[in-house]
């Protein structure tokens, strides 16, 4: 009865685990740029150290994204740009150099220009890029920015740097707990190096690239889960009436 009831149990564990991967697909079906995460079920043998691994059980991981390009929509806003085609934006992160294809770019506070969540995007240089206060920026097709200070004649036109796009690798990418992606960590622990910028890469100004996540896909998901779930806890509330039987038979005798 034991058995049942953990087998069961085991079950739920996972199908929640999965939930929350499907929840936040559909909580960023909105965000630019949003990759949607895979999530999947893998066997895995139970270790005792003891006995030979005969017993199985189940693990809810999320292995990898779906890379695949989402629509393209102008919003007609300056700092707006979307990669054209294949390719990501090289943005600073806590954990180094990150990319995303989010292109929703603001200029903070300190002047420089960054991403919606606060990242500096770096240049092909590979450095954060100042903006003049005040300035009117511009992004050309090739990811060159160019500013206007206010009251500045276009004779006065300076530019401050090209944004880093790179080719990265999507089967290498990993997703951090920052929402950016990153290469592999070094074996010795150390943040992966660099990638070179790709002088071939264009960006789309004044658009932003829509999410790949699919609300009905992930309502869908929401859905069998929740049917699944209930058929788990169905195992444990039949186990339950079977032990309470049994207990039953037994005071009789």
């Amino acid at each position: 009865m034991d058995h049942i009831i953990y087998t069961a149990m085991s079950g739920a564990n996972r199908i929640t685990e999965q939930e929350a991967s499907i929840t936040n697909n559909l909580a960023n079906a909105n965000t630019p740029g949003f990759r949607e995460q895979l999530s999947v079920y893998r066997s895995v043998p139970v270790y005792d150290n003891v006995s030979l691994p005969t017993r199985v059980t189940t693990v809810a991981t999320t292995p990898s994204s779906n890379f695949q390009l989402g629509a393209v929509h102008e919003t007609g806003r300056a700092l707006d740009v979307a990669m054209n085609g294949q390719g990501w934006l090289a943005v600073q992160s806590g954990q180094g150099e990150a990319y995303t294809r989010n292109g929703n770019l603001q200029v903070g506070a300190n002047g420089v220009l960054q991403t919606a969540q606060g990242q500096p995007v770096l240049s092909d240089q590979g450095a954060p890029i100042d903006v003049p206060d005040q300035a009117t920026l511009t992004i050309t097709s090739d990811g060159t920015i160019t500013a206007l200070g206010a009251g500045d004649t276009p004779n006065n036109l300076i530019t401050l740097g090209r944004l880093k796009l790179v080719n990265a690798p999507d089967k290498q990418l990993t997703r951090g707990d920052d929402g950016l992606f990153h290469m592999p960590t070094q074996a010795n622990g150390q943040p992966a190096a660099a990638l070179p910028a790709d002088p071939a890469l264009q960006v789309v100004s004044g658009a932003l690239e829509a999410s790949n996540a699919s609300p009905t896909a992930a309502m869908v998901g929401m859905i069998e889960n929740s049917r699944r779930f209930e058929m788990q806890m169905q195992v444990i509330s039949d186990a339950m009436t079977d032990a309470d039987k049994a207990n039953g038979i037994l005071s009789i005798t």
